[in-house]
């Protein structure tokens, strides 16, 4: 088939793209910004990248029109835009526009369950999209109706993550005793591909859910137990929606609004109705909640984490055409550069640069970024805690702690990150290795800062004093970190020894 895959580069869009693929279906990615989309080669084959965006429809005219069926996949659960309600109807009805000029004869669309009373903002605003796709001409509606997605690099994993394996003692608001359904990333991605092309589920609304329903306090509890800690949650009536939502934005590593978006939904059981349940149409055993988590934190021992929530550009605050600034701007910036030659292995010098931020760290006081990062957090930035993808791989479009890289070019040297902390101006981190033409190397590590207006240039000048000890050390420790010094006097040792 010919298929339309929409949101390919979210959580769930980058897990879905290759098994349609080795289904021997034809995609078409529709993404914003080509530049920060990145293909594996096995999948380039039966692969093609169009650009648009679904809330400009002039961007969706030159796109195809010869499709067997289309994936839409698109949420604002954790976007800037206070006015997302509409923002979503619009970009579905844009799409519902488009879709009505082409052959396609499916949609599937990856909702909330929605069986509660007094739906949350984020609740009702899926009810809505699926009244706007209903409207297409053409194209059968298919919706699978999901509660918590438990897998690695989902939101809803790694916040619960967060509190269980940092806070001992949780103090949290009564919402927690709300029920509701997990199911396995692994099951959701099944039901996604079992019911494209099948006649049983067209024009249908499915509710999908694991075999356990659990209160969110069991839910936190569950994965203690999972980890081997003892941990102690008290609910109270005091904690309002807003205070939870910063208790949460502190503690975790999501976004304020995404953390907004959660404690409101907590009021909400989410738990799916059994006339709507998909099992008698389409028969599938799902994974229990402690099943699935373990296989999360086996895919994260492995390094196999495929996609994170914070992959999606609504994770942090930076502009959707941040693939603009791949370039360091020459006019205007304040610099910091910092060159060091060296004569070890540069592919072992590489690593380093490959693998700074995470659990690795920025090789130089790392308590003085931990507070940065904290700092960030209270303003409303996405703080240090958001990580990284992989220990050791970066691609263009990752997350990385308070930055976001924007080129990952191992064959040329060179590594550029893009802050999206909150900053009175833009902020660049560049990393590059070269030749000396001499047997030795160099790296160039260059901080850039261009300021906005008085406050950039007062914010860039009172951290002087603290860049010469960061930016100095930071390329000092790249370079040495992990080299084996020989020690003086000794000699190698006897034959047979």
């Amino acid at each position: 088939m010919k298929i339309l895959l929409t949101g390919a580069n979210g959580y769930i869009g980058q897990r879905l793209l290759p098994l349609l693929v080795e289904a021997e279906h034809e995609v078409i990615c529709l993404v914003r910004d080509p530049r920060r989309f990145e293909l594996p080669e096995r999948l380039r084959a039966r692969v093609t990248v169009a650009q648009g965006d679904l809330l400009q429809p002039d961007s969706l005219r030159d796109l195809p029109r010869d499709l067997d069926a289309a994936y839409y996949l698109v949420h604002s659960m954790s976007g800037n835009d206070k006015n997302f309600v509409q923002s979503e109807q619009d970009s579905a009805q844009n799409f519902v526009d488009y879709l009505d000029q082409t052959t396609a004869k499916q949609v599937i669309y990856l909702s909330g369950i929605v069986n509660d009373q007094g739906l949350s903002a984020h609740l009702r605003s899926r009810k809505a999209v699926e009244s706007v796709l209903e409207k297409a001409e053409k194209a059968s509606l298919t919706v699978l109706r999901a509660s918590i997605i438990i897998g690695s690099g989902s939101a809803s994993f790694e916040i619960i993550r967060d509190l269980v394996e940092k806070l001992p003692v949780m103090v949290t608001p009564r919402w927690l005793n709300s029920r509701c359904q997990p199911i396995g990333i692994r099951d959701v991605m099944f039901y996604l591909t079992a019911v494209l092309d099948n006649p049983d589920c067209l024009d249908k609304k499915f509710d999908i859910g694991g075999p356990d329903v659990l209160t969110y306090k069991q839910m936190l509890l569950g994965l203690a137990e999972v980890r081997g800690y003892r941990r102690y949650i008290i609910t109270v009536p005091v904690l309002t929606p807003r205070l939870s939502s910063w208790w949460l934005f502190l503690v975790t590593r999501t976004t304020f609004s995404l953390a907004q978006s959660l404690v409101e939904s907590l009021r909400n059981d989410t738990v799916a109705d059994p006339q709507r349940s998909i099992r008698s149409v389409v028969p599938h055993e799902c994974m229990s909640y402690r099943a699935a988590l373990e296989l999360a934190y086996s895919r994260i021992e492995q390094n196999e984490v495929i996609s994170s929530w914070s992959d999606a550009l609504s994770s942090g605050v930076i502009q959707k055409n941040y693939m603009d600034f791949v370039q360091i701007p020459q006019h205007g910036v304040l610099t910091n550069r910092q060159v060091l030659n060296f004569t070890r292995d540069p592919n072992e010098v590489l690593r380093n640069v490959w693998s700074i931020g995470g659990e690795r760290g920025w090789y130089k006081v790392d308590w003085l970024w931990r507070i940065r990062g904290l700092m960030d957090k209270f303003v409303g930035g996405v703080g240090l805690r958001r990580g990284r993808r992989s220990p050791t791989k970066l691609r263009a479009g990752d997350p990385l702690d308070f930055w976001r890289v924007l080129v990952a070019d191992r064959s040329s040297r060179r590594l550029l990150l893009y802050a999206e902390m909150k900053l009175p101006g833009e902020a660049w981190l560049q990393f590059r290795i070269t030749d000396n033409g001499d047997g030795s190397h160099r790296l160039e590590q260059l901080a850039a800062f261009r300021p906005q207006g008085i406050a950039g240039r007062l914010y860039w000048y009172s951290l002087v004093p603290f860049h010469f000890i960061i930016f100095r050390g930071m390329i000092e420790n790249i370079v040495q970190y992990g080299e084996v010094v020989p020690v003086l006097g000794s000699q190698p040792a006897p034959a047979g020894i």
